[in-house]
């Protein structure tokens, strides 16, 4: 890795996810954090825990071309709301401006095809930065991608349980449900179960007290035609320390990225893992 401090700006303060991050940056002598960043259009403009947050129309051009000037390796963390996320990516790409984007409802691919290839900054966009359910990830793609309609005659389900103020539905289940596809269940074959209510979520499901705020618990059932066998697999995340810790490890591996010489890519988790 590169000796220097590694600049980093934080997008999506005060949300939860972001105060996580910035709580483990603060904690490691690696990563300088820039005093400003971005907001949400519904969040007042504000200093928070020392940065100064903004709108995006607030922040000039000069802002951030002097960022880009200051810094020419600076990294955004990006956790805003899904609606931002395309809208962010494109400020980023305006100015040069390398990320690390873990919103789970951008679309990924119109980001992919935004940057690739632009020659100026690079990325890292995943719907989930937790490695243990990247690598839980990359095993179902891998037999989706060898063993197509193997599954063909089963039916599936998938429950996945978030924190009340999760508006979108998991990007996590949304991917298995298309490795689910490739391995022969129809959609209509697939029910999706979306539980965001916190008195279902401890007394049914039981989620502990403590996480009813920030947790992700998925569970995914495939059942045979004629009923006689059944594959369920479950991952259950209690609180948001695994993500942190998984987007401090995606802001490293882009630094090294940088510090290669790499750029105009956008990079998955997968790639993260891979080092």
């Amino acid at each position: 890795m590169p000796e220097e401090k590694i600049y980093v700006m934080i997008n999506g303060l005060p949300g939860n996810m972001a105060g996580e991050v910035l709580r483990l940056l603060r904690a490691d002598e690696r990563f300088k954090i820039v005093p400003l960043g971005l907001t949400g259009p519904e969040i007042e403009p504000q200093v928070y825990e020392g940065i100064s947050l903004y709108h995006q129309g607030d922040l000039v051009g000069n802002v951030w071309q002097e960022l880009r000037d200051t810094h020419p390796n600076i990294i955004a963390i990006d956790f805003t709301q899904p609606n931002a996320a395309v809208n962010n990516a494109r400020l980023y790409y305006n100015y040069g401006i390398n990320f690390v984007m873990g919103t789970t409802g951008g679309d990924s691919e119109e980001l992919k095809k935004l940057f690739e290839g632009q020659g100026v900054s690079c990325a890292v966009i995943a719907p989930n930065m937790a490695k243990p359910i990247v690598l839980f990830q990359a095993m179902m793609e891998f037999a989706a991608d060898n063993f197509p309609d193997a599954l063909a005659e089963y039916e599936g389900s998938a429950k996945e349980s978030h924190q009340k103020g999760k508006k979108d539905t998991s990007g996590t289940a949304k991917a298995i449900i298309g490795y689910l596809q490739k391995l022969g269940l129809k959609i209509e074959r697939i029910k999706i179960i979306m539980r965001r209510s916190p008195l279902y979520q401890m007394f049914i499901l039981g989620v502990p007290k403590k996480y009813l705020k920030g947790h992700g618990w998925h569970t995914y059932r495939l059942i045979s035609a004629d009923k006689t066998v059944e594959l369920s697999f479950t991952h259950n995340v209690n609180g948001r320390a695994v993500y942190a810790q998984g987007t401090l490890d995606a802001v490293l591996f882009l630094a090294q990225k940088l510090a290669e010489g790499k750029v105009g890519t956008v990079y998955s988790m997968l790639d993260v893992l891979g080092g």
